[in-house]
This record gives C-alpha cells, sequence and structure tokens, in this order.
C-alpha cells in the first residue's frame, strides 16, 4: 500500500511539515531550557516520541535517545532517522518498560494534550530516571478558571472527526509534580498555532523539572 492510498500514514509523515508551518517551537524552547544542564553521552527517554522532533536537539547535542510511543508508523519513522532504542508501548499503561533509576533523563513535548490526569505518567518518570535527572515537558497552559477540556474542530483535525484534549494549569502540574518527588526548576510559556496562517492561537508552557537526591 503507498503512502496515497492510506491518509493516516501521509499524515504522520507530514508531522513534522506541518510543525514548521504552524511554529511549532516546543522543542526549541524545551532544549534552551535545560541545555546547560546535559552532558553528551547522557541518556534521554523520549515519552511519546512520535518523529522524534522533540528529542532532536538533545540528540544532535550528543544525548543518547530512548524512544516511547503507542504507533508504530511512528516508530518507523524514527528508525528511518537512525533511532534504534525504540519501544511500542500503550503510554496510558503502567509500568513502562524501563527499569528504576535506568536514563538520566526523560522529555514529552507532544502528547499531555491528551491525559486529563498526568500524575500516572509523573510517578513513572519519578521511578526511571536517576537522581538529579532532568524531566522536561510541554502541556497546553491555562489559568485556573479556564476550562481543562477543550473540543478541536475538523477544521484542526485535518479529518471528519473531532477530538478532545486537556490543557493544565500550573497549579495542576506543581500538585502532580510534588507527588512524583519531581522539583520544578524553571518554566516557559510561548504561543503556538493551530494553523499555518497563525489565526487560531493557544498558550503553550514548557517545565523543567528535576528528580532531587534523596
Amino acid at each position: 500500500m503507498t503512502n496515497s492510498e492510506n491518509p493516516h500514514l501521509s499524515q504522520i509523515e507530514s508531522y513534522d511539515t506541518e510543525a514548521e508551518k504552524t511554529g511549532w517551537y516546543g522543542p526549541e524552547v524545551a532544549f534552551g531550557l535545560a541545555y546547560q544542564f546535559i552532558k553528551p553521552g547522557q541518556t534521554m527517554l523520549d515519552i511519546g516520541i512520535g518523529t522524534g522532533l522533540g528529542s532532536a536537539l538533545f540528540r544532535r547535542a550528543g544525548l543518547e535517545i530512548y524512544g516511547l510511543d503507542l504507533h508504530k508508523e511512528m516508530l518507523d519513522i524514527c528508525r528511518q532517522k537512525g533511532l534504534t532504542n525504540l519501544e511500542q508501548h500503550d503510554l496510558t499503561q503502567t509500568p513502562y518498560p524501563y527499569r528504576q533509576n535506568s536514563l538520566d533523563h526523560a522529555i514529552s513535548t507532544g502528547v499531555f494534550n491528551f491525559f486529563s490526569n498526568l500524575d500516572p505518567v509523573f510517578r513513572e518518570v519519578s521511578r526511571i530516571i536517576k537522581p538529579d535527572g532532568l524531566f522536561i515537558f510541554a502541556t497546553g497552559d491555562r489559568t485556573e478558571d479556564q476550562p481543562h477540556a477543550i473540543t478541536i474542530g475538523r477544521e484542526h483535525t485535518h479529518s471528519d472527526a473531532t477530538i478532545t484534549m486537556y490543557i493544565h494549569s500550573s497549579g495542576q502540574i506543581k500538585t502532580w509534580l510534588k507527588s512524583s518527588s519531581l522539583t520544578l526548576k524553571r518554566d516557559m510559556a510561548f504561543t503556538m498555532y493551530m494553523d499555518s496562517g497563525k489565526k487560531h492561537a493557544r498558550q503553550v508552557r514548557v517545565y523543567l523539572a528535576e528528580k532531587k537526591t534523596q
């Protein structure tokens, strides 16, 4: 089956291009917050690695990337880019297939909008990364009085379906971090666009947290 006969595969392969068109700066902001704390040769788990876009700058900086994703097609694209430490896994199912204190850092820049409750994921990250390890992640940003769930229409999904996405307040994030023994070091908010014409904007916040040595 060619890509033109499989719209889902074509959409996945165009992910990087669409990110560029809409001005998705999550990976750059994540790297900017973390670069002074990382070292070449360290390991990093990319949760919901997708096409590898979120951790690409860290890989370029000399980190060894491990990837976790539900979709085989996404992992196949990562393999085409030379990534090899990949696992197909449903991110809603814990535990993840990594030992305790086995990796240096973790990142996630593209999937937390599908999670209403991030507490199980944060607890898994705390289990997997080593003491003093970093956790860098992006979420949709909101104030405490704004809705937690939003509906994304067909004009943005580029399909016949609408989807529910979740945006998280700083208060929610801080509560989940604390319960997972992770400490917030810094964060930064920026604007993302839902379309290449940049007419529909939403706020995103990137967080840098640390697993403190007990």
